[in-house]
């Protein structure tokens, strides 16, 4: 299976909408599978994957359903969860597998067809009726921590050409500490990247904050790019995970020290996805 976007919660148009107090409705063009089966997944387990897989298959194991709303609503990457509002408690407390075909045996396309295609299976089968609204939210600024503008030693220009990559070219290796040479991570206690600008480190910083993130630190460049930090989650007594220095520094201080940069406390608008109704599906 080719895993499109992996869900560790740790991000499709084509269907009409009016932004603002208006409801996103299907379009009569909108590309959806030609079948699907959605069951509720009652194994207990937490690990969730989805993607599409050959022959026109769009595979979902063990997904909550906001995961699948942050990805059929969000491009280029997921919503991050803080900007879906409303819902009732299932849609995160529920698991369910989706098994799709798309018509003719054919590969459902581009990865943003593939979500747009599951943007129309949840509005049929879950009834999703959904708008999108600007609130004003509390918010981080991305900026450099210092004012000659240096920056940390985990912060690096790339000197990796990732341009044949981004055409559609074989993806280079990794490095040998699992840094992506031409993209980026994050996972627990870490964010690591290659070829990255800070703008995907901003949108890797708003997923773990669960808060918009925005980029101000005026850098244009591509970076290498290697954060280590210690979870929020271990000040609550949660057990470390694997490879996690549970006495390491907080994100914040982590980012000062390690990449140059801080994040400053703001309010600003934010564009959020609100659901307006949903319903469980009927099992097929």
């Amino acid at each position: 299976m080719l895993r499109l976007r992996p869900l560790w919660f740790v991000g499709g148009s084509a269907v009409v909408c009016c932004i603002g107090a208006g409801v996103f409705a299907q379009a009569p063009s909108s590309p959806a599978f030609e079948v699907a089966s959605v069951k509720v997944n009652t194994s207990g387990e937490n690990r969730a994957l989805f993607g599409n897989a050959p022959g026109g298959r769009f595979n979902a194991t063990n997904v909550p359903l906001r995961s699948l709303i942050a990805a059929a609503y969000g491009s280029p990457q997921a919503l991050p969860n803080f900007r879906i509002i409303g819902g009732p408690s299932w849609i995160d407390s529920d698991r369910f597998d989706i098994v799709a075909k798309a018509a003719d045996n054919s590969q459902p396309g581009a990865p943003d067809n593939v979500f747009m295609m599951l943007r129309t299976l949840l509005i049929e089968r879950f009834k999703l009726v959904t708008h999108r609204e600007t609130r004003e939210l509390t918010l981080y600024e991305l900026v450099l921590a210092r004012s000659d503008k240096k920056l940390g030693p985990q912060l690096r220009p790339t000197v990796v050409d990732c341009v044949p990559a981004r055409s559609g070219g074989p993806p280079p290796a990794p490095q040998p500490n699992g840094r992506p040479t031409c993209g980026m991570l994050g996972g627990a206690g870490r964010i690591a990247g290659g070829g990255a600008d800070t703008g995907q480190l901003a949108a890797q910083l708003s997923r773990l904050l669960n808060s918009t993130v925005l980029d101000k630190t005026g850098l244009s460049g591509q970076y290498d790019v290697d954060l280590t930090f210690t979870p929020e989650l271990l000040s609550a007594g949660g057990p470390p995970p694997p490879g996690v220095d549970p006495d390491g520094p907080s994100v914040f201080t982590a980012l000062q020290e390690q990449l140059g940069l801080k994040l400053q406390s703001s309010r600003g608008p934010v564009d959020v996805l609100v659901i307006d109704h949903v319903e469980h599906p009927t099992e097929n």
